[in-house]
């Protein structure tokens, strides 16, 4: 599980790891407008608020949750299919969905992607340019209360400042294979 708030380089940092490794990535399910550039299927399936309650109502779902208006959620049947072919999953989900993975999946690696500061993830979040100004403020005041909950839950085992691209990549990569070889 890699979460973080938003505006850590979760995405980032998941596409790299992709890119460097033969994991398999968990493509969420969201109710939320695809963003400029992102694709159905490949960066999130996107569907109406009635088909993803009935994925609810019909437990397809491994997780799920509400942020910010829009439901997310990570579809059970490729993540089980994958595991079962031995597979390394790797799901990007937000700290409400890893409290309810952890208690399906306590086995499975937790990492919480941070940025260097909150001067950093605002200039991240208004880089996107997709955020009004009261949207803003409310992604700033939840990475702060994400912050402190992904500490409290004890869920998160690995934490990954995102300050340097490359590094923190590494720094998944590395934690990725010694969860699949522990000593």
């Amino acid at each position: 599980m890699i979460s973080g708030p938003s505006g850590a380089g979760k995405s980032s940092i998941v596409r790299e790891v992709l890119a460097r490794t033969d994991a398999f990535f968990s493509v969420s399910v969201t109710t939320r407008p695809p963003r400029p550039g992102e694709v159905d299927g490949s960066d999130y399936r996107f569907v109406d608020r009635p088909t993803f309650e009935k994925m609810i109502a019909d437990g397809q779902l491994l997780e799920w949750a509400e942020v910010f208006g829009q439901y997310y959620g990570t579809p059970a049947e490729p993540v089980l299919q994958a595991l079962a072919a031995g597979r390394t999953v790797i799901l990007q989900i937000d700290v409400q969905g890893g409290r309810q993975v952890h208690r399906k999946m306590p086995q499975a690696a937790f990492v919480w992607v941070r940025p260097p500061g909150d001067a950093e993830l605002r200039r991240r979040l208004t880089g996107r340019g997709t955020e009004s100004p009261e949207a803003l403020r409310r992604r700033l005041q939840t990475a702060q209360q994400e912050n402190r909950a992904a500490k409290a839950s004890g869920v998160y085992t690995h934490i990954v400042i995102n300050d340097e691209l490359n590094r923190a990549v590494q720094q998944v990569v590395e934690i990725l294979t010694r969860e699949q070889n522990p000593i």
